[in-house]
């Protein structure tokens, strides 16, 4: 009889997340809810099916590379550098908070200081899949908020990863036992080596080569080989960055994905990955609910409550404080609380390896996992609160708008252009169309640059354009055209859609960096999508063909794409 375990976890896996995934989704619950459910069911502390504990978890962490391979695919190295200010500050102190908090209840509990700084450590550090999970949903993670987000979770990873290498070394003098001061000195200079040589690697070479390959690819024609590319390389680069370097799985992809993102086909990429992404993600929770043993909810209600505490409350309060303190609005400090409030797989592989070593008692072990269920389960409803809190506050700016500093958008208003994006490139198109008196409506999500536009006496909207509501507050079955000045090509082909619905006569203009992106967007409906670079190479040429040598004898032909 042939082996069929990998098979029977993958169909109980995914036919049980969707059966309670829907029904979590038909009481109004996160589906996240429902897929971890599907787990406990699948688990050994349940009656019926018991999946394979060996295989589900390798299966998961699939989804976690693929997830953070296309979180790179989006963030650039200039991005992470952009939040370093905060965010590695921001992380170390607020993994000190927790791991503070942690001890202290093992002291109080009895265990060693050894296991306390084991187990604090688990509950200090976010899981990467559900708050990316989070922040995609609510398309956040190419904003300031969502990259600082993401750059503190980096930086998290980092240490854990520093967390895990260390501990074997470190287990006799965690135990109480004596050990070599010169052997753990060696394991850490060797440690921060392998971790500083890959990035050396990736930024060296992986920055040349892992573009150059997908564009060689891609040069073929064949989807098939493109795709499979894609997988190669967030695959391979994350196992081979853990094989050789002793990085974590998810690092290692985050960063092929950042290096992919050097080449014109990145978005391409994200695409064709994107099924597998939420397809392993879902296999992830079921994952986390397998390992749960439900009887610690009754056998220690009072310790389950004191972690959950530490994970949504203590970490959520240092995260906060930590934030407003580095000078950021009170909008984004509580993004970011709301991010942090829960643990996933580093604090499980770290808790297993507490245990494995004979530093963590297996309570503690239970204990973590309690708390990493119970935060999952409530994070989505505390992002809830936290979209409904905004919606609150961007609804109070829009009834400021009667306030006659602030321009509203006219009843009346017609044949207007609704400017969607207000930054360098939307705000200079906004003058220059000013200075030809064209009627117009900004839109933006952010309160800066929603500001800056009723600065300069335009009416505004805040909000995410994606969103129907949003849109027909600019009225657009009256006006004549959208230009959609974000640099975001998959959230502007979104948009244009919903723009095409409401208006099918509307001429829509969007921005584009590459080839695929201007393709993209026509698909989804836009008249013209205009690439930057194009248009500067187009400008240069002019300047050249301007010369009395060339004036009158050469043309350029147009440089705009139009469908």
């Amino acid at each position: 009889m042939h082996h069929t375990s990998l098979i029977a976890i993958l169909v109980a896996g995914f036919v049980l997340a969707f059966i309670f995934g829907m029904i979590a989704q038909r009481l109004r619950l996160s589906p996240l809810v429902g897929y971890l459910i599907a787990g406990v069911i699948a688990g050994p502390f349940t009656p019926g099916f018991v999946g394979d504990q060996t295989l589900a978890p390798q299966l998961a962490e699939i989804g976690v590379i693929l997830l953070m391979f296309g979180v790179g695919l989006h963030f650039s190295l200039g991005d992470l550098l952009e939040v370093k200010a905060i965010a590695l500050p921001g992380a170390v102190l607020q993994i000190a908070v927790a791991t503070a908090l942690g001890w202290g209840m093992a002291y109080y509990l009895g265990w060693s200081h050894g296991a306390g700084l084991v187990f604090g450590l688990a509950l200090s550090v976010a899981s990467t899949v559900v708050l990316l999970r989070a922040l995609e949903e609510r398309r956040l993670v190419e904003t300031a908020k969502g990259r600082i987000a993401v750059g503190w979770l980096i930086v998290e990873d980092l240490a854990m990863v520093l967390a895990l290498v260390l501990l074997p070394a470190l287990a006799g003098l965690l135990k109480g036992e004596a050990g070599d001061a010169s052997q753990i000195w060696s394991q850490l200079f060797v440690t921060l080596a392998k971790v500083g040589a890959f990035i050396a690697f990736m930024l060296i070479v992986g920055r040349r080569v892992i573009p150059w390959i997908l564009e060689r690819v891609a040069g073929t024609g064949s989807r098939e080989l493109f795709t499979l590319c894609v997988l190669a390389i967030a695959l391979g680069v994350a196992f081979g960055s853990a094989t050789l370097f002793g990085v974590s799985f998810a690092l290692g992809a985050f960063f092929a994905g950042m290096m992919l993102n050097e080449s014109e086909f990145s978005h391409q990429a994200a695409n064709e990955t994107l099924p597998l992404r939420e397809a392993f993600a879902v296999l992830f929770f079921v994952s986390v609910g397998m390992l749960f043993d439900p009887q610690i909810l009754i056998q220690e209600p009072l310790e389950v409550l004191a972690v959950f505490a530490i994970i949504v409350i203590g970490k959520s309060v240092a995260a906060y404080a930590l934030v407003r303190a580095f000078g950021k609005p009170s909008s984004t400090a509580l993004m970011i609380s709301a991010s942090l409030a829960q643990i996933g797989e580093f604090s499980f592989i770290l808790a297993g390896l507490g245990m494995d070593l004979e530093i963590l008692p297996k309570e503690g072990h239970d204990l973590i996992l309690a708390g990493a269920l119970l935060s999952i389960v409530v994070n989505p409803l505390l992002f809830a609160w936290l979209d409904r809190k905004n919606a609150r506050e961007a609804a109070a700016l829009q009834e400021a708008n009667s306030d006659p500093a602030i321009p509203p958008v006219p009843a009346d208003i017609d044949n207007h252009v609704i400017l969607i994006g207000y930054g360098r490139v939307g705000s200079e198109l906004a003058r220059l169309l000013g200075e030809q008196k064209v009627p117009m409506v900004v839109i933006d999500g952010e309160e800066s640059l929603i500001a800056k536009a009723r600065a300069a006496g335009l009416p505004a909207i805040l909000g995410n354009a994606v969103d129907p509501r949003v849109l027909r507050e600019a009225v657009p079955e009256r006006a004549t055209t959208a230009m959609l000045a974000i640099p975001q090509a998959l959230e502007a082909g979104e948009i244009i859609a919903k723009l095409r619905e409401i208006n099918p006569a509307l001429s829509i203009v969007a921005r584009a960096h590459s080839d695929n992106e201007v393709k993209h967007l026509i698909e989804h409906g836009a008249d013209g999508a205009v690439m930057a670079e194009r248009e500067l190479a187009h400008s240069l040429a002019e300047m050249v063909l301007a010369a009395p040598v060339y004036r009158g004898e050469r043309h350029l032909p147009p440089s705009t794409a139009l469908a």
